[in-house]
């Protein structure tokens, strides 16, 4: 998959792929595991501008409160919902 974005956002996207099926990382998670801790409201921006969702699994990131957060794939939240939850997580 070619992504078209900023370096930062590509860094983002490509760590987003990684994310197995049925688990969850935080905005946080995703932040440290690019090397970028203090990074974390970029890291939500470079998600929320994420143009392959669901192909790149953005919907499997969420808030560090247990709270979904945001999607901005079509359907927006709901769908997000849906997509977390045929993979079998819970919330």
């Amino acid at each position: 998959m070619v992504f078209n974005g900023t370096k930062f956002q590509i860094q983002v996207w490509k760590y987003l792929k990684k994310i197995p099926k049925g688990q969850t990382r935080t905005y946080l998670d995703v932040a440290k595991a690019i090397n970028r801790p203090k990074a974390v409201r970029a890291v939500a921006n470079a998600i929320g501008k994420n143009p392959y969702a669901p192909k790149v699994p953005c919907h499997r990131v969420i808030r560090s409160d247990g709270g979904l957060g945001g999607y901005s794939g079509p359907g927006g939240i709901k769908t997000k919902k849906k997509l977390l939850k045929m993979e079998g997580i819970l919330f």
